[in-house]
């Protein structure tokens, strides 16, 4: 029997050339949007359109599917692309429980979009499980998590929670960006589809656009011919040279997240402890009210994502941010930079985020320069 490769060379030969006649060691890029038809018909190459496949996107998807051991793996054009394709499975009618505390564009799309397909939502703090319950109606098909949370940092208990969806013959999917399956692993622990907005850590470097889903083995082939369907029809793919960005990430995948935690970790312990902040959300941290739950979920760290609260309002907040010299102010997270940003101005004013919360995102620079940047500016 093959003994399981352990996910650093799992990571590099899931990604590894297959097939190609040249020997290249790197990847090929396939620009081609559509691929050569026989005189009987058929495709010798199994490609006929590119929205329809791509070899890219193949890799990618074979790849991501082998990382988290799914039943089928569906690339997007974004994470919110893939978001979409999980809801566009739903019928009219049916509700949806969605986190309080999550990715805005997630309430927006619910609120905004699917609202109009006479899609219901309610929006439930996921940690507190007799709210879960209470909020569960007839016609819920669906349970989104977000754990940890965004930008709050909450934990939610997705194995309890996976096993409330089923009593109820409700699908649950887990967004597990902020951890990827490095760090945890939702399908098992019952989830149904783990969804990535991989441009964050899969890509890594701030500059692919592109989202995933990851079907487990005990979800109905129903559910996959479905996903399947809206990627071709709805044409939210990922062109070939983003599956080809997101494919060389994967490589270092782990390396880099290790790092980044192990940055994530020190920074919070410092941050934790010092006058001028009121608050850190972060699971690794022992005060965290979810921390015992996080180090079974989650037992090799909790992420490179932490959020803080400083000053009494959002001027005084991002007056502190402006005079960082290492964390550029910017959206988004994951990369190998370290990003920071007051979170609530990105949502819009109907946000329930803190007005003087930053949400950090940790990147792989060394910590004594990272922490000497947070020192000098909290000593002005």
């Amino acid at each position: 029997m093959t003994k399981k490769l352990q996910f650093e060379t799992l990571a590099i030969q899931s990604t590894e050339p297959k097939g190609d006649e040249t020997g290249s060691v790197a990847n090929a890029i396939y620009p081609s949007t559509t691929f050569k038809r026989e005189s009987d018909g058929s495709y010798h190459s199994g490609f006929i359109y590119t929205r329809d496949n791509n070899p890219n996107r193949q890799l990618l998807e074979n790849t991501l599917c082998q990382l988290d051991e799914g039943k089928a793996a569906f690339a997007f054009a974004s994470g919110m692309a893939a978001i979409s394709a999980v809801l566009q499975t739903l019928k009219t009618g049916d509700h949806v429980l969605v986190p309080d505390d999550a990715y805005y564009s997630v309430h927006a799309a619910v609120q905004e979009i699917f609202a109009r397909w006479d899609l219901t939502h309610t929006l439930v703090d996921m940690t507190d499980l007799d709210a879960v319950k209470a909020a569960i109606q007839n016609n819920t098909t669906l349970i989104w998590l977000e754990s940890p949370s965004n930008p709050l940092l909450k934990v939610s208990n997705i194995k309890t929670i996976v096993k409330l969806a089923h009593q109820h013959n409700a699908l649950c999917v887990v967004d597990n960006t902020w951890c990827t399956p490095v760090l945890q692993r939702p399908l098992e622990l019952g989830a149904d589809v783990v969804m990535y907005s991989t441009t964050k850590y899969f890509g890594g470097h701030s500059d692919c656009l592109s989202g995933a889903l990851v079907v487990g083995h005990q979800t109905s082939n129903d559910l996959v011919l479905k996903l399947k369907n809206i990627q071709k029809l709805s044409g939210a793919v990922p062109s070939p040279f983003d599956c080809w960005l997101i494919t060389r990430g994967i490589k270092t995948l782990k390396l880099r997240v290790l790092k980044q935690v192990e940055n994530a970790q020190k920074l919070a312990a410092y941050l934790h402890g010092h006058e001028k902040i009121k608050a850190v959300h972060f699971p690794d941290l022992p005060h965290h009210p979810q921390h015992k739950l996080a180090q079974i979920q989650m037992p090799d760290g909790c992420g490179a994502m932490l959020s803080i609260e400083v000053g009494n309002n959002q001027a005084e907040a991002m007056k502190l941010i402006s005079q960082l010299n290492l964390f550029t102010v910017a959206t988004s997270l994951g990369g190998i930079e370290s990003l920071v940003e007051h979170r609530k101005s990105v949502e819009g004013p109907t946000s329930l985020t803190p007005d003087n919360l930053i949400r950090i995102s940790v990147g792989i620079e060394h910590f004594d320069d990272l922490i000497n940047d947070w020192q000098l500016t909290l000593s002005l």
